[in-house]
């Protein structure tokens, strides 16, 4: 069975944590999509990319969610959110899943 790459793992924490935060009005919730699926990301980078890798794209995941929200006030929220996932995904891809 073929693994999902963290770009898309990465990008959909993103997405959805904002979405089911928004949506369900419950922050805590969202975060938790937004947590679980950074760690799943994380695991997938680890095994394509290593250790150091893994922790600079999990370091650009946390700085993409945080920066986020500034950005959200100058774009709106789902530009701001959809802006940050593309560039954590494209990261990833950069760095881990073109190699797998």
């Amino acid at each position: 069975m073929a693994k999902v790459p963290g770009a898309v793992i990465a990008a959909s924490g993103l997405v959805g944590g904002y979405g089911v935060a928004r949506w369900t009005g419950r922050r805590p919730l969202g975060g938790a999509v937004l947590a679980v699926a950074g760690a799943a990301a994380a695991q997938q980078w680890r095994q394509r990319a290593g250790g150091k890798a893994a922790g600079a794209l999990s370091a650009a995941y946390v700085a993409a969610f945080t920066g986020s929200h500034p950005l959200a006030k100058k774009v709106g929220a789902w530009p701001a959110v959809f802006g940050v996932a593309g560039a954590v995904a494209l990261a990833s891809w950069a760095v881990a899943d073109r190699r797998g």
